[in-house]
């Protein structure tokens, strides 16, 4: 039975998977190295919850319950009685592989250890542990409150109880499962960051401006926004660090970060998070 969820990272993911763990009922301790950016977790966490309640899709009750069960922390050690841990740092590998094998160490045995990675192989993280069968991938998709999908990635040593114990608890958020194989990119990443790269090549070999690009793929293909926009609403960053997974994993050239993402990246034009991307904000 998961009673409480640890929460690591207090940014964009780490702060909206909080915020559902809490709402449908989770004692959740959210951690984080930043003080300032715990702060700010929380304020957003309230501001989404108001949102939601003037919409009238939860009772004005639920802001108060939900935000008194999430406590913030910056000492790791505070993790170590949750029944069920999910990481939502920055996508690099290093920095994960690091977390997982203090994590490890940290948090009590039988507890289950989960990744939000989007593209780092789940195999490769679980490796690092003494339990790499308590070991999976969920990965939300953002912003998580509002979207529906989890896709769920089993690593090469994920149990059969550590996969039905996380499918159980992504029906517990009211959200819907994919299952993925691991393999880099899983579902939609490998999907969707060729999609966005092609787009910045469109760009790039100056086949058309941003806006008609997206203007095409808005319209063209009913998506809720063009692939630049959205490039922009994810981080270019985050966008240049999948396709070099994708790039690195399967060593196919149709993976090839476009150099025009490389050179926004470089330059820091990161998107909204910079005030500049493929758009000024």
């Amino acid at each position: 039975m998961i009673k409480t969820v640890g929460v690591l990272g207090a940014g964009q993911m780490g702060n909206g998977i909080a915020h559902c763990f809490a709402q449908y009922g989770h004692q959740v301790v959210l951690y984080d190295i930043a003080a300032a950016q715990l702060e700010k977790a929380v304020a957003t966490i309230r501001q989404n919850l108001e949102r939601q309640a003037k919409k009238g899709a939860i009772p004005e009750s639920l802001i108060g319950e939900t935000l008194g069960r999430i406590r913030t922390t910056q000492n790791m050690a505070d993790l170590a009685p949750v029944d069920f841990a999910v990481e939502a740092v920055t996508e690099h590998e290093p920095l994960k592989l690091e977390i997982f094998r203090k994590l490890d160490e940290t948090v009590k045995e039988g507890a289950i250890l989960a990744s939000n990675t989007s593209s780092i192989p789940i195999t490769k993280i679980a490796a690092v542990t003494k339990r790499p069968d308590k070991v999976i991938g969920m990965h939300f998709m953002n912003p998580v409150p509002v979207m529906k999908l989890v896709e769920v990635i089993r690593g090469h040593a994920t149990s059969e109880e550590t996969f039905r114990t996380t499918a159980e608890l992504v029906a517990k958020l009211e959200k819907e499962m994919a299952v993925s194989q691991d393999y880099p990119g899983f579902i939609v990443n490998r999907i969707l960051m060729p999609m966005i790269n092609e787009a910045v090549f469109a760009l790039y070999e100056g086949i058309a401006t941003a806006e008609d690009i997206d203007k095409g793929m808005k319209l063209g293909t009913n998506q809720p926004m063009g692939p630049l926009t959205l490039a922009d609403f994810i981080g270019l960053d985050t966008c240049l660090a999948i396709m070099n997974v994708l790039y690195e994993g399967f060593k196919d050239p149709k993976y090839r970060p476009c150099p025009l993402l490389v050179k926004m990246v470089n330059a820091g034009y990161l998107g909204r998070k910079s005030g500049r991307g493929f758009y000024t904000y």
